[in-house]
């Protein structure tokens, strides 16, 4: 991969640690869908108008925005209001990958290897250890409810492979206007429709910056970005830059927002760590003989 490409791939992925921080930030002065609305809306608007329509069938479109944008982020941001970490919601999240070989080895019949499911199994129990260690009072519960946001991602994984091989931007932002629709809805059934207006007339620069975060550098930029290097590069060789995410979000949380780090969170992530790792490393025989004299 060149130089500029492996660059491009950093900012992404450092612009999605840092996403999880503003979320957290922007959750001080609005309810979570609401957040979560606002983002998709200024991610397709006025983008949109510029977009021609995607090359897939409606359904997909509307179920990728369901699934990415509207169960994802309403899960996520629900479980951020609720007070899961910053940091550990960065690393937890990232079991997606799990829940996508699952669903794809259903849906495609692609038989994940062994290393993929002992990737599984090892994320998983770093998940057990966080739980066991914070207790349902703590962070266990939002850690349970963020693993359905976890299975939704992967379900807006399948169903991006479903759409095939056709341009990614107008299919994302037209399923970011779905998803904004559909949490503007749920804000207003949820956290009341008077008030969402009295919490934006007038909004203050703080909120106007970090909706802009949100929306334009960690929603449009990221997912046409990464659409790009994937269309560029193999997913094996793009797919790892995603174990940063952690990295940025676990920094932001603690440099930011001086989150706290507990030692089992330090060994429920690094399982979770080991786990990714070993889901998409490919081991061949030359890999495997690291002493042939021996």
């Amino acid at each position: 991969m060149p130089l500029r490409d492996v660059l491009i791939a950093l900012v992404v992925v450092t612009i999605w640690g840092v996403n999880f921080t503003v979320i957290k930030l922007s959750l001080v002065a609005l309810p979570p869908l609401l957040v979560a609305a606002l983002r998709f809306f200024f991610a397709a608007v006025p983008v949109i108008l510029f977009i021609p329509r995607p090359a897939a069938p409606w359904r997909l479109v509307i179920a990728y925005g369901l699934f990415m944008g509207c169960a994802l982020y309403a899960l996520l941001n629900l479980t951020l209001a609720m007070g899961l970490s910053a940091s550990l919601a960065s690393l937890a999240l990232q079991v997606q990958a799990m829940f996508t070989i699952g669903l794809a080895f259903f849906v495609f019949r692609e038989v994940p290897r062994r290393l993929q499911i002992l990737g599984a199994v090892v994320a998983f129990s770093g998940i057990g250890v966080i739980a066991l260690g914070h207790g349902v009072d703590g962070q266990g519960l939002s850690l349970a409810i963020l693993m359905l946001g976890a299975l939704s991602w992967g379900i807006a994984n399948i169903v991006s492979k479903l759409a095939g091989p056709i341009p990614m931007l107008p299919f994302t932002v037209w399923g970011n206007l779905c998803a904004a629709i559909a949490l503007f809805a749920l804000s207003f059934a949820f956290e009341g429709g008077p008030g969402m207006l009295m919490l934006l007339a007038p909004p203050s620069w703080n909120v106007v910056g970090l909706i802009f975060f949100l929306a334009y550098p960690a929603t449009l930029f990221g997912f046409a970005a990464w659409s790009w290097l994937l269309s560029r590069h193999s997913a094996a060789t793009v797919a790892p830059f995603t174990l940063l995410v952690p990295v940025a979000g676990i920094s932001s949380g603690v440099l930011i927002l001086g989150e706290p780090i507990f030692l089992v969170d330090v060994i429920g992530g690094a399982l979770v760590f080991l786990g990714l790792v070993l889901t998409v490393i490919k081991l061949r025989p030359k890999q495997i003989a690291l002493n042939p004299g021996a």
